[in-house]
């Protein structure tokens, strides 16, 4: 762990620079640039690295509450593979990312469902010692102390490569919130260093359905640079070319194992809770349903503010938790982003920011057995 100076101390300039990563950065400033060699020997290196990568999972809800209030974060090099076929403009692959990795389950990205309920606080441990670089993890939402931020320009607390870090993260604000790595945040988000964190009120009462969702672009050439190959990212002038659901484009979003459809049966309550963890808003739209937003960044909207509607425009770190019945004529239903050039893999139509509301009975169809050939389902 490493602790640079008390509250009342104050980090030293020094400090400073350290928890912002900007000492090696100006450390650097002088040196001579890398050569041509130099610079083809640690592309080799990262792609030869890169062979022995696992491959990530869907995230899981991990109700830490269920586990005496402890979970462990690792950080964990990875392969993402968000289209792995030949099909629908696939395949679409982010070649290396950073995921977190709860406790003893695979790493995934988005990173793991955080779940817990209102008053039932969290211990949160970040497992840096497999990883090369800093991190932090920074809670968005609940009220917390100025140590537990996770901001290490301002707690000059960074959690380095062989370091574990504790952060006490009270569950005092119910609703769906985010958490992220900030230590170089452009970055490190990009690298798919982020995820849900789910308080549930007490006297909480769930929806017959419930799904998590979390919807981000990406500019892969960051993933594609660390992996090892030619490719130049610069975060001011980004060029997002991949769009996801969970982690995943279609057709594999609506993959009922790799994926997350929105599988119901006529009749049901569903709740869906979307957070954008990306740096784009995203006016997400479910066809031939109406719904409601009833939470907002972890407040509830109150009744006489509802109203019916198909569109919720997500800003980025924004959650929005909206209800629905199932009460259309059983079928397959889209539901994406309506800058309909997110709905892409590269230049093909449909792909992308896009899922379904399926119906249960429809399951049986000609129509999505072709969906699950495209998807790469054989169940």
């Amino acid at each position: 762990m490493t602790d640079i100076g008390a509250p009342g101390d104050g980090p030293s300039r020094r400090d400073f620079l350290k928890a912002t990563g900007a000492g090696g950065l100006a450390a650097a400033a002088g040196c001579t640039a890398p050569s041509g060699r130099d610079q083809q020997t640690t592309r080799q290196r990262a792609m030869q690295s890169q062979n022995s990568l696992p491959t990530t999972s869907p995230p899981e809800v991990v109700n830490v509450n269920e586990q005496g209030g402890k979970v462990t974060l690792k950080t964990q090099p990875a392969k993402h593979e968000v289209h792995p076929l030949d099909t629908m403009g696939g395949p679409v692959e982010l070649p290396r990312v950073w995921a977190f990795q709860a406790d003893d389950r695979d790493p995934s990205v988005p990173g793991p469902i955080l779940r817990t309920t209102e008053g039932d606080d969290m211990e949160v441990t970040l497992d840096n010692t497999g990883g090369k670089r800093p991190h932090t993890v920074h809670f968005h939402g609940v009220q917390k102390t100025w140590k537990n931020d996770g901001v290490p320009t301002t707690t000059g607390i960074t959690v380095e490569p062989g370091e574990k870090h504790t952060y006490q993260i009270p569950a005092n604000v119910p609703g769906t919130h985010l958490y992220h790595c900030h230590f170089q945040t452009p970055r490190h988000i990009e690298m798919g260093m982020f995820g849900i964190f789910r308080v549930d009120p007490k006297g909480y009462e769930p929806a017959d359905r419930e799904y998590f969702m979390t919807v981000k672009e990406w500019d892969s050439s960051l993933s594609r640079m660390m992996a090892g190959e030619s490719a130049s990212y610069n975060p001011r002038k980004r060029n997002p070319d991949v769009f996801t659901v969970n982690g995943k484009s279609a057709p594999r979003t609506l993959h009922p194992e790799d994926g997350s459809p929105i599988i119901v049966k006529q009749g049901e309550s569903v709740r869906l809770h979307i957070v954008n963890g990306g740096y784009m808003s995203h006016p997400m739209h479910i066809h031939n349903h109406r719904f409601q937003r009833v939470e907002k960044d972890g407040g509830v909207v109150p009744e006489a503010a509802r109203h019916d509607m198909d569109v919720t425009n997500i800003a980025p770190a924004e959650r929005h938790t909206i209800e629905f019945t199932a009460d259309a004529e059983p079928g397959i239903y889209l539901m994406h982003c309506h800058k309909v050039n997110h709905v892409m893999n590269g230049r093909s139509y449909p792909g992308g920011m896009l899922n379904g509301v399926v119906y249960e009975s429809a399951m049986d169809t000609d129509i999505f057995a072709q969906l699950m050939e495209y998807a790469g389902y054989e169940g």
